[in-house]
């Protein structure tokens, strides 16, 4: 949510004036869509990434101010908590060698980031969930100090009336309590956007909605939190729960979280909105002063500023995304299910299947999500979160059968969804030595059964084994991941432990 953001109170005027704007806004999308007036197709790929800052000791370091200031750059932005920054990189035109170049600007980015972080003895860390995080850490105190991140956390917090329960039960139980939605700043992503037509935006939404469960298998980052080994994917189930407006009596209602995966296949970027409208209360009743309806009747484009604002504190894993540029509006679906990390390659891999994936399917003669119940598409989603590349999901069948099978993650990424990203990639034009080399990188880690969540894993345990106790662990895994990490191999590669000293002399 990058809206610029006042702290204030709100009244009951309030409210109602925010919902009968909302309603002017939804119309005037209404309008926009019927006059076809949104921008051509221009193949638009965008990219941010949430990162950690660390301690050499392999701790949260409470300075993004300072390492912003540092930073001096309009691509790097705050982020939730002082130990969060946010990178992002100008949009690109899918094509050619597309992801060479993405991936050279983020490690130039990355790598200048680092440099400036270390002038406060700090340093960037691309990682799902920090190891070392611990429950002190993620407080009301340490919100980054902007005034709608505060907002956010006196709304959800007045809304919800009680404090958040945390409760994930996985290679071990965690349940605590939190004040504030703080906790929420651990989950660091990889937020992928594509921009696409209205005519294109159920087809690709669906196809990004089919295939999250398998982009969480393929790059789940983040097995720890608050020194427990959770899931596999922790950030989805610690998001929800963070953020979670209701309290029991309205989850036994069935009334939905803020953090949604959503609960059918839709027909029309619309259903989305409209959705968001209906079923969630506002949060930050900021009214702004245009009338999106007289702008439309004058022949101008409203920035229909308070559905994007509500849009922006619904928290759907694949987000419709209404803006403007250049005074001609389009869309975009914006993916937010993977983790941050755990390498440039490793990220730019994982945004190549997507990109490619998506493509085949939204343009398949036979779309996947007429053959996959919804239900199954959510509980994937849930099964990959938990058991990563471990995990087995529900699918269609291949050939005439039809119906749907049990299939082990892996074996469906190289059988299947590999070439359909290959074909992919080569619909959007890509170079076959930027395809090969970065789909090739999604192919290893099928083939070793490794990502970043394994690594974490298998380290910590090795450096227990060693002695080492479970805070200690966490730290040198941490170091360990940070050392890996810059060196900027992909995570399949890793070795898996800690390095043995050198020899004395």
């Amino acid at each position: 949510m990058g809206e610029k953001v006042v702290a204030g109170s709100f009244d009951l005027s309030d409210r109602q004036r925010y919902r009968d704007k909302l309603q002017q806004c939804l119309t005037g999308l209404e309008r926009l869509l019927a006059q076809q007036r949104f921008d051509r197709p221009k193949n638009l790929m965008g990219l941010e990434i949430e990162l950690n800052l660390v301690g050499a000791d392999g701790l949260p370091k409470m300075l993004n101010a300072e390492v912003l200031e540092r930073i001096a750059s309009r691509d790097f932005q705050t982020e939730l908590a002082m130990f969060n920054l946010e990178v992002n990189i100008a949009p690109h035109r899918l094509g050619d060698r597309v992801f060479d170049r993405l991936a050279e600007e983020l490690r130039i980015a990355l790598a200048y980031a680092d440099r400036k972080a270390a002038e406060v003895d700090s340093g960037i860390a691309m990682i799902g969930i920090l190891p070392t995080l611990d429950r002190d850490d993620l407080v009301s105190s340490n919100l980054s100090d902007v005034d709608r991140y505060t907002l956010l956390n006196d709304q959800i917090v007045a809304a919800r009336g009680e404090d958040f329960t945390l409760d994930i039960e996985g290679v071990e139980h965690l349940r605590c309590t939190s004040r504030s939605i703080t906790p929420e700043a651990a989950c660091t992503s990889v937020q992928l956007h594509l921009q696409v037509t209205p005519g294109r935006f159920a087809d690709v939404w669906n196809a990004a909605q089919a295939i999250a469960a398998v982009q969480v298998a393929l790059g789940a980052n983040s097995p720890f939190l608050f020194g427990r080994e959770l899931w596999r994917e922790s950030r989805p189930p610690l998001f929800q729960q963070s953020t979670d407006t209701r309290p029991p009596e309205l989850k036994a209602q069935g009334v939905r979280p803020r953090t949604w995966f959503g609960e059918r296949w839709i027909t029309s970027a619309y259903d989305l909105f409209e959705e968001n409208l209906r079923y969630f209360p506002a949060l930050l009743p900021i009214c702004d002063e245009e009338d999106p309806l007289e702008v439309l009747d004058a022949g101008g484009t409203p920035k229909l500023a308070e559905l994007v604002l509500h849009n922006g504190t619904v928290y759907r894993w694949n987000r419709p995304v209404y803006d403007v540029a250049d005074g001609v509006p389009h869309l975009r679906v914006e993916n937010r299910v993977l983790p941050a990390g755990p390498t440039v390659t490793d990220v730019v891999a994982n945004a190549a299947f997507y990109y490619g994936v998506v493509r085949a399917l939204a343009e398949d003669t036979r779309p996947v999500w007429n053959r996959l119940p919804f239900e199954a598409a959510a509980a994937n989603f849930d099964t990959a979160c938990r058991y990563g590349i471990d995990a087995r999901m529900e699918w269609p069948r291949r050939g005439r059968l039809g119906g749907t099978t049990t299939v082990d993650a892996v074996s469906l990424v190289r059988d299947e969804l590999l070439p359909l990203a290959e074909a992919g990639l080569d619909a959007w034009g890509i170079e076959p030595a930027d395809r090969d080399l970065y789909l090739g990188v999604i192919d290893e880690r099928c083939r070793r059964r490794a990502n970043g969540a394994t690594w974490q894993a298998a380290t910590f345990h090795r450096a227990q084994e060693k002695g080492l106790s479970r805070e200690a662990a966490l730290a040198a895994t941490t170091r360990r991941y940070c050392e890996l990490m810059r060196k900027g191999d992909p995570v399949h590669s890793w070795p898996v432990g800690l390095p043995e000293p050198a020899p004395l002399g």
